[in-house]
């Protein structure tokens, strides 16, 4: 799992139908510098499944590959990162 930032909103025009109702983000993961307020952001941006309701700005823990799949079981859904948890204070 690893802290990411929301920067922006996936909007579809088609989809995938397991897709129907879903709320997709734009998120960067973020490094411990970026983290520290160090560095700018600079990995590459994720789409994430966001069931949560997390905005831009947020900052939300995010699980990947096999992972982000299992809150589906047993449906299947082409997703490869999941918003696990809002975060709303990190204590470094």
């Amino acid at each position: 799992m690893r802290i990411a930032e929301v920067i922006g909103t996936v909007t579809l025009s088609r989809c995938h139908p397991s897709f129907q109702g879903a709320r997709l983000r734009l998120a960067v993961p973020m490094t411990l510098a970026e983290l520290q307020q160090e560095q700018p952001l600079a990995a590459e941006p994720l789409v994430v499944w966001d069931d949560l309701g997390a905005g831009i700005g947020s900052r939300i823990a995010l699980s990947e590959g096999g992972e982000a799949a299992q809150p589906f079981r047993p449906h299947d859904k082409p997703v490869d990162a999941y918003n696990a948890a809002l975060l709303d204070e990190i204590n470094l």
